[in-house]
């Protein structure tokens, strides 16, 4: 195993701890337990902002090519967990950021975006992936592409896990669907001309109770531009795609909802004006998940929201030469 992803692995001994912890009462805190201050300061005053900035959506504060994504998963799952993401999956392992004197967030790349790996389920969250893709709303799996199958099979038989079985999908791809050691499925797409180790992005299937607001959420304030639907012949379901740079977001609306699952995992969009897309929440009465904070020695700035179904849109502002943008950049190179 290389040199980060050993890093990876002692790091998640020490997230491991963390994540167990209990913050104050009173206290700001992420889902993952992170201690944040309060930046009421932060917030813009009532009147500063026009009409339109209040309505328009967040789309032009976006400052990466791809969004990231993060998955929680049982503590005692770690070890497997990193060796899964980094052997069987061969995501970049990245260095971890050292959230608190005692908690890390393990990292992986995906392109310009990353997969974000957290031991322990915190917060008020529910965690229930039972029937997997169509069992419950939610983030109910993400999607990774490669250029060869028998690389990837290679891998996950190296890594320890069993092979996935690949199904043609009647357009030039074939597709599995497996699950991390944490219960998430995962589809696995061979793509002609695709980058090894899903550098070209990655996919993130939203189980929607409610298709029509859900599309007009991730529309008109999230401003993710929506693209023609299409038939996903391996889960059998139909996906309305909405895309930021390298990281596409599916919403569908499958299954009788019995197994909602908003902890599992979230998605985070890198801001130039985290107070803005507060203040924008706020106009329109978006649930807020974590109110806006600052990180301190981060000069990282965040508000945490909620899409009707509870799915997390984190938005993070990264202050220049803070560790948060320089982790950034390492995930971009």
């Amino acid at each position: 195993m290389g040199r980060i992803a050993m890093g990876l692995l002692g790091a998640a001994a020490i997230a491991v701890g963390a994540s167990a912890q209990t913050p104050p009462q009173g206290r700001i805190t992420t889902p993952e337990g992170a201690v944040m201050n309060s930046a009421d300061d932060l917030a813009y005053k009532p009147g500063q902002l026009t009409q339109e900035q209040l309505t328009s959506s967040t789309a032009n504060l976006f400052t990466t090519p791809a969004a990231n994504v993060f998955r929680r998963y049982p503590r005692d799952k770690t070890d497997a967990m990193v060796n899964f993401y980094t052997k069987a999956l061969a995501l970049k392992s990245l260095s971890p950021i050292q959230l608190t004197a005692t908690q890390q967030m393990l990292l992986t790349g995906v392109g310009h975006g990353q997969i974000k790996l957290s031991a322990g389920q915190q917060g008020n969250r529910k965690y229930d992936l039972a029937g997997g893709v169509t069992g419950g709303t939610g983030i109910r799996y993400f999607m990774l592409t490669y250029p060869d199958k028998e690389t990837v099979i290679d891998r996950f038989a190296a890594a320890g896990f069993a092979a996935p079985k690949f199904s043609n999908q009647g357009d030039g791809t074939e597709a599995a669907l497996v699950t991390d050691p944490g219960g998430f499925p995962i589809e696995i797409v061979i793509k002609p001309g695709a980058q090894d180790g899903s550098n070209d992005g990655v996919g993130v299937g939203i189980n929607t109770s409610n298709l029509e607001r859900s599309r007009a959420f991730y529309r008109t304030f999230v401003g993710l531009p929506e693209k023609p639907p299409v038939k996903d012949k391996l889960l059998g379901i139909t996906k309305y795609p909405f895309q930021r740079g390298e990281t596409t977001l599916y919403l569908y609306h499958a299954g009788n909802d019995a197994h909602p699952d908003n902890g599992s995992a979230g998605i985070q969009y890198v801001v130039s004006d985290s107070p803005l897309v507060d203040a924008k929440a706020k106009a329109r009465h978006i649930a807020v998940e974590t109110p806006l904070n600052k990180l301190k020695g981060f000069n990282l700035i965040t508000v945490w929201l909620n899409d009707r179904d509870g799915v997390t849109n984190y938005y993070a502002q990264l202050g220049p030469g803070s560790r948060a943008a320089r982790a950034q950049a390492a995930a971009s190179n």
